[in-house]
């Protein structure tokens, strides 16, 4: 299994640089949203009567920035499970799978 976290996975064929592409696209929206949800609740906090909806946001946000970590982990979990293409392969490297066609 390769490494994980092995930044020439990232381009390792059209493929994995498409993997990344998508993951990193759902990681800024998930960013978006965290943020989006901190700057709501901090709004509500200067009101009263929202500050308890202002709380839920605080919440909802923080569980939504410890997604992205998730999110990267994942990629790279995918990533190290994709095949390599001989070509991007060490000499003398075996395919990641046995059952790749690559």
């Amino acid at each position: 299994m390769p490494k994980l976290f092995d930044g020439t996975l990232r381009v390792a064929s059209q493929d994995h640089a498409e993997l990344v592409r998508r993951y990193e696209l759902y990681r800024t929206i998930v960013e978006f949203l965290a943020a989006l949800t901190f700057v709501i609740g901090s709004v509500f906090f200067f009101y009263d009567s929202l500050i308890y909806a202002g709380t839920w946001f605080f919440l909802i946000g923080s569980i939504l920035f410890a997604v992205r970590p998730t999110i990267r982990l994942l990629l790279e979990l995918h990533l190290a499970h994709l095949p390599v293409p001989k070509e991007f392969r060490p000499y003398g490297a075996e395919p990641v799978a046995s059952n790749s066609k690559a």
